[in-house]
């Protein structure tokens, strides 16, 4: 026996495809009984496993569970709760040698996928395509793994509340956009002194509200809205698994990844002078700039949580974090993506701080940039765009870095082209000092598509 899975769902960071079309209950099966050999082979004997609150969640999980136990391996079912609370299991849990998230992280309810681990580290790239190798070789183990229920919620949500260290009351507004973080949020708020005011806090895998993804910002209007109602000190907002962040500071301004992480940094860097912190491709010339003036070590690395987490334990970096809202506490913390966490310590920064985030906002160095642009480029031809810009920039002697995509830096700033790993886009994004620079910048980006035969974002 062996299982071919549609190829387009073995991604760089986790597995993720349509529900009843390139993702279907037998191959959750497989990849549990496929992950699990690949588990025992490597001494592990017992795996955890969550679910978010997709609608073809719980059925899925039962699958992999099977797959699971099928290959020998135990099985520890924590249930329904965000991916980070998966992370904390995989990481406190005696005996437990590994874990599955089940989940569609951020895409349409009509998704679903996996996000796994060994040990402790992340399970990607390669070890997903060796996944895909197993399955299809059908060099499975055999065995009769066990199940047990084991509830880590209250642990978990105690454990995240745990780090706040505030000193005034603050009022929030919380969107958990009716994703897995829903039931725990609830139970938070409940510890953390101040003010606290909820939307979408029931979790429906319909998202019936807005779609889970804080990094678009008509995702964010109702957080906005809210904030501008009540007087609230600002707004937070979760994706559909929370391991993702998003803000709004008190005028309903948006926070990106790069400007939060220049509040966490300068609060870390305050315990751990010089420490290394890890910023992705898309960040912000800004918060590499600033974390240097405070004394940190800036390291611009490849987008993707598990790339990230991965250079986190190889560099001892205290604090990372990405565009699109992973942010990565090592400093008191586990050094995995947690949302609830992240808006923890980000309260307790502010909570005990005589400036405002409206403040802290105002001050940070002024620059005209675009959003994050993304636009359809095949699974088959993103990556050989990169490479045909890459190759022309290199002859025409720009000043690249190559680290993940095309970062060019020019006198009026920089601009970044990459392919996505998880969808068929490229993603790029322009910055400058000048109205004039950034248009200088968008057009020289426009150049390079077309010369790929590639249409131009709408800027």
């Amino acid at each position: 026996m062996s299982h071919q899975f549609d190829p387009t769902i073995l991604r760089e960071y986790d597995i993720r495809g349509i529900v009843g079309e390139t993702l279907k209950v037998e191959d959750a099966r497989a990849i549990g009984r496929s992950y699990g050999s690949i588990l025992a082979k490597a001494g592990g004997k017992c795996a955890a496993i969550g679910y978010d609150g997709r609608l073809s969640s719980p059925m899925i999980e039962e699958a992999v569970v099977q797959g699971l136990n099928e290959a020998g391996i135990d099985v520890v079912r924590i249930g329904l709760g965000p991916t980070p609370m998966l992370y904390y299991a995989v990481n406190t849990v005696p005996g437990v040698d590994g874990g599955i998230m089940i989940t569609g992280s951020h895409n349409p309810p009509n998704y679903n996928g996996f996000k796994m681990m060994i040990g402790k580290k992340s399970f990607f790239g390669k070890d997903i395509q060796h996944l895909g190798v197993v399955a299809g070789s059908g060099d499975w183990a055999t065995g009769e793994g066990s199940w047990r229920k084991l509830s880590v919620f209250d642990e978990y949500v105690a454990r995240v509340a745990k780090d706040y260290d505030g000193t005034k009351d603050l009022k929030v507004v919380w969107d958990a956009g009716n994703g897995a973080t829903g039931d725990a949020l609830v139970e938070l708020v409940k510890v953390l002194p101040g003010t606290h005011i909820l939307l979408n806090e029931v979790i429906d895998g319909n998202f019936p509200a807005h779609h889970p993804d804080p990094t678009e910002p008509h995702n964010l209007i109702q957080l906005q809205d809210k904030v501008a109602e009540t007087g609230a000190d600002f707004g937070i907002a979760f994706d559909g698994d929370g391991d993702r962040i998003g803000v709004v500071d008190g005028k309903g301004r948006i926070l990106w990844g790069d400007q939060l992480m220049v509040i966490l940094a300068e609060d870390v860097l305050k315990t751990h002078p010089g420490a290394t912190i890890i910023a992705d491709v898309k960040a912000s010339q800004v918060l590499y700039d600033e974390i240097a003036r405070m004394g940190g070590a800036p390291l611009m690395w490849r987008t993707g949580h598990s790339l990230i987490k991965t250079k986190m334990a190889e560099t001892g970096a205290p604090l990372a974090g990405e565009m699109s809202g992973h942010i990565f506490f090592a400093d008191k913390y586990y050094g995995y993506d947690d949302a609830l966490y992240a808006a923890v310590r980000l309260l307790g920064i502010v909570a005990r701080s005589s400036e405002t985030i409206t403040q802290v906002r105002d001050r940070l160095p002024t620059v005209l940039n675009t959003p994050e642009l993304r636009f359809p480029c095949s699974e088959t031809r993103k990556f050989q765009v990169i490479e045909e810009v890459k190759a022309r920039l290199e002859a025409a002697g720009a000043q690249v870095s190559a680290i993940d995509g095309v970062r060019v830096n020019t006198a009026d700033g920089w601009w970044l082209l990459r392919a996505s790993n998880t969808q068929d886009v490229l993603v790029a994004r322009c910055e400058a000092k000048t109205e004039a620079g950034l248009g200088r910048l968008k057009a020289i980006l426009a150049e390079q598509l077309k010369a790929s035969d590639i249409a131009p974002p709408a800027f």
